[in-house]
């Protein structure tokens, strides 16, 4: 999807804004000598930014505006190397809440329902956003933050909440709970919007079927303003994203081409009218392609991109062969007899790595017989046999965060 005229007027824009800074991406534009654009192909000769730009701008290198301009900081949710800190001016703030406030209309939220807000308030871009997109809306916010699951079924009780705001691991965990305690009949839940981590076929089905409500996922990054970039209608589970704000391309990881539309890549973003630290060509690492289909939910006003499949950099080496998580999950996926629940271990003993893969069973099984067959499974598609484990439903750690899939101990 090429980039129209009026994106490369606002690319020029941000071009003038990032060379008056003199910040990493200014001095590499005044470096190849560009001071505008004047075509898509212009656009395409841009160099990309990365995540480790980000952090060598600490504490607030990333800053294109005045200090007096900035009304606010957050930063990305990693817990490794040094912190990205992303500075926002007052409309950021404001376009960060009108873009999330279209979320919520997108999947159908309005002005009565109750949000109910379980993902972390602070430097992390995500209640806030939720709650800014909330008031946006004029709907009842319920700011309610990470945890103290006791606590959130009986506000959630309570306060009749109708929307769940969640990471999937969170929402499956509160799924499991309601169960456990036979409370499904005073649970008001209608719609959930999920986002944080990527999440599969079969996680989103029990979700969705356990708490009885419509599923949405939600899109966005730190580094992108946050949460709220995107997100799928009730037509289908592709997302929307808001190309009014944003320019997205898809390129092949390797070679940093464009993909044509259709083609599994890595998402490229560029922000459009963002203040306080525009980037140009981020790199997001996050695997998805675009929908060409048109969607009439919006009249085909907004463009789309695939599911969230995963990460160009969680790429696992085992064995001397390249394995995503993404493949063990749709491996897994393929048998009725397991749950959605799996845990990955890679450890290196006697000069050998070897992978453990737990798997919870979705009910009473021969073990033993299903371990073998998944075992197999693996070995076929991906040319190596795991040591693999099922177990009881509800065995491996639940998260009021994000679920941790995979343990490397190789480098532990």
């Amino acid at each position: 999807m090429q980039i129209n005229e009026k994106q490369l007027e606002q690319v020029n824009r941000q071009i003038e804004r990032l060379i008056a800074a003199d910040n990493f991406y200014g001095r590499r534009l005044k470096e190849a000598g560009v001071s505008r654009l004047e075509s898509a192909e212009d656009f395409l000769k841009l160099p990309f930014s990365e995540k480790q730009d980000l952090r060598e701008a600490y504490p607030l290198g990333l800053m294109t505006c005045k200090e007096e301009e900035v009304v606010r900081i957050h930063s990305s949710s990693g817990t490794t190397g040094m912190p990205v800190i992303i500075p926002y001016t007052a409309k950021d703030v404001d376009d960060w809440g009108e873009m999330f406030k279209r979320c919520y209309e997108f999947a159908g939220v309005t002005d009565k329902d109750r949000i109910h807000i379980t993902p972390g308030y602070g430097l992390w871009t995500a209640g806030i956003g939720f709650q800014n997109g909330c008031e946006k809306l004029g709907a009842m916010a319920i700011p309610m933050g990470p945890g103290n699951t006791a606590k959130q079924l009986q506000m959630m009780m309570d306060l009749k909440s109708t929307v769940l705001c969640a990471t999937s691991s969170y929402a499956l965990l509160l799924a499991e709970e309601i169960e456990k305690q036979g409370i499904h009949d005073r649970i008001h839940l209608k719609k959930g919007i999920i986002g944080s981590e990527r999440w599969g076929r079969k996680m989103r089905s029990r979700i969705a079927t356990e708490l009885g409500i419509e599923l949405y996922d939600i899109y966005g990054l730190t580094e992108i303003y946050g949460p709220g970039i995107g997100i799928n209608c009730k037509n289908q589970t592709a997302m929307h994203y808001w190309d009014d704000y944003i320019y997205l391309e898809i390129i092949d990881p390797e070679t940093g081409e464009n993909v044509p539309d259709g083609e599994w890549g890595e998402i490229v973003i560029t922000t459009l009218v963002k203040e306080g630290a525009p980037l140009i060509r981020f790199r997001t690492h996050d695997l998805s392609r675009i929908v060409p289909e048109k969607c009439p939910c919006c009249d085909n006003r907004f463009p789309m991109i695939d599911v969230i499949t995963g990460r160009s950099d969680d790429m696992m080496k085992i064995k001397g062969v390249n394995v995503f998580p993404k493949q063990i999950e749709e491996i897994l996926g393929t048998f009725p007899e397991l749950s959605s629940e799996y845990q990955i271990r890679i450890s290196h003993l006697d000069g050998k790595d070897s992978m453990r893969i737990y798997v919870e069973a979705s009910g009473s099984h021969d073990f033993k017989d299903l371990q073998k067959k998944v075992a197999d499974s693996v070995k076929s598609k991906i040319g190596f046999t795991p040591i693999v484990y099922v177990v009881e439903l509800g065995f491996l750690p639940r998260s009021e965060k994000k679920t941790k899939r995979v343990i490397d101990e190789r480098f532990v």
